[in-house]
């Protein structure tokens, strides 16, 4: 059998599977099991709040307003990146504004 035919198959699984651990880390336990809403929805939610927009950080937090487990999206559009949370029980805006000099 050919080294390339072993090597290439070889890397392309361990590649997804590493990209499928790295996003599923990052939205894992408690948080997500008590989330209604998931991710693709509230990324979708975000969109639809900053039209144009392109999502370039994500965060599933525990925070005060709405149900008090909420989606935090960086959305950027035109030069200025917009915060939008989405609550992740009911899919609500919670928040929608441009990022000031000191975001945090």
């Amino acid at each position: 059998m050919n080294y390339r035919t072993l090597i290439v198959p070889a890397v392309l699984v361990a590649s997804i599977a590493l990209t499928g651990f790295a996003a599923s880390a990052a939205y894992s336990g408690q948080h997500v099991r008590q989330a209604k809403v998931n991710i693709k929805q509230a990324r979708a939610i975000a969109l639809r709040a900053v039209p144009g927009g392109k999502i370039v950080d994500q965060e599933l937090e525990k925070e005060a307003g709405g149900s008090g487990l909420r989606y935090s999206f960086d959305v950027k559009v035109k030069g200025q990146t917009h915060e939008v949370g989405v609550d992740a029980k009911t899919g609500k805006v919670l928040e929608n504004a441009v990022e000031g000099a000191n975001p945090d």
